[in-house]
């Protein structure tokens, strides 16, 4: 079988899978596995938390669509870290590589830490400690259609999480395609992500539903000045994002701001919006990269009237050295506080100075 038919096969079969997650009407709280949605890259948070459609050049955009791997990050390896709230800690690494297939491929993986906990009976007697922690491994593929204007990608991710005594093992594949101008000026995308199941869920006979979502996007560079535009429309098998909360359960008698209700246009423009990430990043020469985004949807559901705070923001700058690239990215969830991100990435092939690998 030729490979584009391969491609063609694999990706409708995966869009028959994601065809029969059942669409959930509430906006959270109804999925496992929610640490698939963190931003593992400094600079895709630095962009809002999320992207479908982005330029080649980074392998990190592969985690959030497999059709964005291209021949510019073959050889390229990454490292991430976050410092989240409180004791949580997160990462991921990957590698692109060659193979003797006509495809593009990488492998990576992730993890998140939520640290070490305090074990107590039911009378409130400490019987020691455990941790909690989920790990995802990708394995990626793309291939170019149409003269390279077009590319489709594929991720399988198996994922491990254990929390405590519980163990839940599941298997969510990401099927995407991808858009580039000739001029490299401009891409758009659209991806289906985690489509799949648990296999083994943490109580035997009780399984639950993973996060699947489809999302789409585009970039655009300005031809003759140093900015490019990010947009990007989440959660696209949700139409409606709105939800209603009826009183503060703290202080039940006094209004609370969620309990607005939207009808006819408002209604129309609230749910666009809470869809829609936006970004921009403004390229200073060949080697600095100041990136940032607003998530609207995020500050609307994590700002506390009337301090909002940065809410929903957020920025960063990537430092395109000649041997490695290094980026930071902060993105503010809440009075609380904001996430940092740090990345490297180089290419081993340069940085060991071989003809090959």
């Amino acid at each position: 079988m030729a490979w584009p038919k391969l491609f063609a096969v694999l990706s409708f079969s995966l869009l028959w899978v994601a065809g029969g997650q059942e669409l959930p009407a509430q906006t959270g709280g109804t999925r496992v596995y929610r640490f698939l949605d963190l931003p593992y890259s400094s600079r895709v948070a630095a962009l809002g938390g999320g992207i479908a459609s982005m330029p080649a050049g980074d392998l990190n955009f592969a985690l959030s669509n497999p059709a964005l791997l291209s021949d510019a990050v073959n050889n390229q390896l990454f490292l991430n870290y976050i410092n989240y709230f409180s004791d949580i800690n997160f990462g991921s690494m990957g590698y692109a590589f060659r193979t003797p297939l006509p495809v593009r491929t990488a492998a990576a993986m992730q993890y998140i830490h939520y640290g070490t906990f305090t074990a107590t009976d039911e009378t409130g007697t400490v019987t020691g400690t455990f941790s909690a922690a989920e790990y995802i491994f990708h394995l990626s593929a793309s291939y170019d259609l149409f003269d390279s204007l077009m590319t489709v990608g594929v991720s399988m991710k198996p994922l491990l999480s254990v929390l405590e005594r519980y163990q839940s093992f599941g298997l969510v594949f990401d099927v995407g395609a991808a858009y580039h101008s000739r001029d490299d000026l401009f891409t758009a995308a659209l991806v289906l992500r985690n489509a799949g199941f648990q296999v083994s869920p943490y109580v035997p006979g009780h399984r639950e539903k993973v996060p699947f979502e489809i999302r789409a996007g585009m970039s655009a560079k300005l031809r003759h000045a140093p900015f490019r535009f990010v947009a990007t429309f989440r959660d696209l098998q949700r139409p409606d994002l709105l939800y209603t909360v009826t009183e503060d359960p703290e202080n039940p008698t006094a209004p609370y701001p969620e309990k607005k209700e939207y009808s006819g246009f408002g209604k129309v423009a609230e749910n666009f919006m809470r869809h829609t990430v936006l970004g921009v990043e403004v390229l200073m020469g060949r080697s600095l990269i100041v990136s940032a985004g607003y998530n609207y949807r995020r500050r609307k559901e994590l700002m506390v009237p009337p301090r909002s705070g940065m809410a929903g923001f957020s920025i960063g700058a990537t430092l395109q050295l000649k041997r490695f690239t290094l980026s930071y990215g902060r993105a503010t969830y809440h009075l609380a506080g904001a996430s940092n991100h740090i990345s490297f990435s180089t290419n081993v092939k340069e940085l060991l100075g071989k003809r090959s690998l």
